[in-house]
């Protein structure tokens, strides 16, 4: 029996010209959880078989600050199928009679969301391709074929997975067997550098625990918590 834990990134930086970096705080984020883990490992005498991330900056910029915090030295695998999808794609995909506003505004930033959760509803059910973007059903298969990866080669160890929101919800949603919209709500829920808890054997995986964040769990750290 094994034990997957799948980290969502740190903080990146959402209305920017590139999202896909860290900000400060994410950064500060990576290196808390590094610090909690390696806590952890250290008390309940855990070791870690191996390192899956995706292949996004922000995955690796996340990854950096984990081992910072942890003191490790361990060389992840890279695994395209643990990408997020591409929000902008989707959202052009949408058709509108008006134009986006700032997100950086609470009427853009709620607008986004909205027309995301839209967007994400109908390339589920195959209504909308997105430009450059697989399937839904490609997407799925990039996600469950790194679990099916890990049950084959790291059965009887402890994984970390370094991944986004959509894949992290994606493959909870289909370990419960749940519709589309809670799929989505599941996504719009995750939290910064959030652990998620898998229990894997031969046939089958588990959820434990989802979206937890016992390394921010501190007065010091309360206004550490993020979303996007």
């Amino acid at each position: 029996m094994g034990h997957i834990y799948l980290i969502r990134h740190g903080q990146a930086s959402f209305g920017a010209d590139d999202y896909d970096k860290l900000s400060p705080l994410g950064h500060q984020q990576s290196e808390r959880l590094g610090q909690y883990l390696a806590q952890r490992s250290g008390r309940m005498g855990l070791t870690w078989d191996a390192v899956l991330t995706g292949s996004l900056r922000r995955h690796a910029e996340t990854w950096a600050g984990l081992a910072k915090g942890a003191g490790w030295a361990l060389t992840p695998t890279v695994w395209p199928g643990l990408n997020e999808y591409d929000s902008t794609a989707l959202l052009q995909a949408l058709p509108r009679d008006r134009a986006l506003e700032d997100p950086h505004t609470t009427a853009g930033y709620k607008q986004h969301f909205r027309l995301l959760r839209d967007a994400l509803t109908q390339w589920m059910d195959g209504t909308i391709s997105p430009k450059g973007m697989p399937t839904y059903l490609e997407f799925v298969d990039g996600i469950t074929s790194a679990l099916a990866h890990i049950r084959h080669h790291h059965l009887q160890g402890n994984v970390l997975v370094v991944s986004s929101g959509g894949p992290i919800a994606t493959l909870v949603g289909h370990l419960l067997r749940t519709p589309p919209e809670t799929t989505i709500e599941l996504n719009m829920q995750l939290r910064n550098t959030a652990l998620t808890e898998l229990m894997a054997t031969a046939h089958h995986a588990r959820l434990v625990s989802f979206n937890t964040l016992p390394h921010l769990d501190t007065d010091t750290h309360a206004s550490w918590v993020t979303h996007a």
